[in-house]
């Protein structure tokens, strides 16, 4: 595997366990329940542990930005299925400039190697 898709494979890990922690969190109710509060515990530490190996060949700006852009639209996703919780239009047009925001940075700056 070239290093190139090493690192995105890295990074989807860490936004993949990162949305799992955060959704474990949530599920916790302030960590009264013992197995979503261990899932959040586990998820963020995998999440770190993967996010630390990205940033040996990405810059810690792009790697978070792509981390949280992700995370955020996943997450918002995760809510609105799981959760029930509702997003308006403006939501939904944000998520929509955060995605656009990462598309941008993948695609035209020069700080991520290609």
């Amino acid at each position: 595997m070239n290093s190139f898709v090493k690192t995105y494979a890295l990074l989807l890990v860490a936004i993949i366990a990162e949305t799992l922690a955060t959704s474990s969190l949530n599920a916790s109710k302030q960590f009264t329940r013992l197995l979503p509060t261990l899932g959040a515990i586990a998820g963020y530490l995998v999440s770190f542990y993967t996010l630390s190996h990205v940033l040996k060949s990405m810059p810690v700006g792009i790697a978070y930005a792509i981390w949280c852009a992700l995370g955020i639209v996943l997450i918002s996703i995760i809510g609105v299925v799981y959760f029930k919780q509702h997003l308006d239009l403006p939501a939904y047009i944000g998520l929509g400039f955060i995605v656009a925001g990462v598309i941008i940075i993948n695609v035209f700056s020069g700080a991520v190697k290609h």
